[in-house]
């Protein structure tokens, strides 16, 4: 009888060993880095391989994944949402991995115009080469405007040529604190935000995404003559991971 147990026990033996051999091969996986790259008067970003994933790193602080886009791509739902429109013109900064622009590229009609800032151009080679299947041609969508530059430049031209925009969605940095380039902070502050509420249509909405709340941005914000928003989203759809935050901004009546 003990005989017969073992033998009756030794597929879910087996079966029970495979697994763990196979979650242990999981885990002593190692990331590959693909490249590092200078930000423009910043930091290094590393793109970095670990299995099927790709991460953006910014010395050991994970900026991005594939794991978790989750709340990048609410940035563009939710505020699509909020303007009401299927033919808006959308600037979104900077790119990342792409997650907001396939997001809004996904709900926006033809006749839509997204113009994509980004700062850094190899973030541009990486979308069109190692992480070419994730970017799913959403570059050389005919709706996307590509543009090589620190995206305050382009709200800068923007609200000085009169160009308005319904949508401007922001996602340049963790949050409103220049952790991958300082210059970054300029467009948070209040000369900043005063750009980009004068580039946008007087229905618009200001989007920016955070990795963690920030009351004296919301007052910033405020101060700089919007009405403000905030939502709490997790990173993952099933309402797990990492908490992050985005502010909708309309100007003030």
């Amino acid at each position: 009888m003990f005989e017969r147990g073992c033998s009756d026990a030794a597929p879910f033996l087996l079966r029970l060993i495979g697994r763990w051999r196979s979650d242990g091969e999981k885990h002593m996986l190692k990331r590959e880095i693909i490249e590092t790259v200078q930000v423009p008067g910043g930091a290094e970003l590393q793109l970095t391989k670990h299995g099927r994933d790709f991460i953006i790193v910014l010395d050991r602080n994970e900026l991005m994944s594939t794991r978790m886009q989750y709340s990048e791509e609410q940035l563009a739902v939710m505020t699509l949402d909020r303007i009401g429109t299927d033919n808006a013109n959308v600037l979104i900064g900077g790119y990342g991995m792409g997650f907001t622009l396939r997001a809004a590229l996904a709900q926006l009609g033809e006749k839509a115009r997204v113009t994509v800032a980004e700062l850094v151009p190899e973030i541009i080679n990486w979308a069109r080469g190692p992480m070419a299947e994730i970017t799913q041609d959403c570059l050389d969508d005919p709706r996307v405007i590509l543009e090589l530059d620190d995206v305050a430049e382009v709200i800068g031209d923007a609200a000085d040529m009169g160009t308005q925009y319904d949508a401007i969605l922001l996602d340049v940095d963790n949050g409103p604190d220049g952790l991958v380039h300082d210059g970054n902070n300029r467009i948070y502050s209040k000369t900043g935000l005063g750009k980009a509420r004068d580039a946008l249509h007087p229905h618009g909405v200001l989007a920016i995404w955070s990795a963690g709340p920030d009351p004296q941005f919301v007052r910033r914000l405020s101060n700089a003559g919007f009405n403000v928003e905030e939502v709490e989203v997790r990173a993952r759809p099933n309402n797990k991971g990492p908490r992050h935050w985005i502010w909708f901004a309309r100007r003030k009546s």
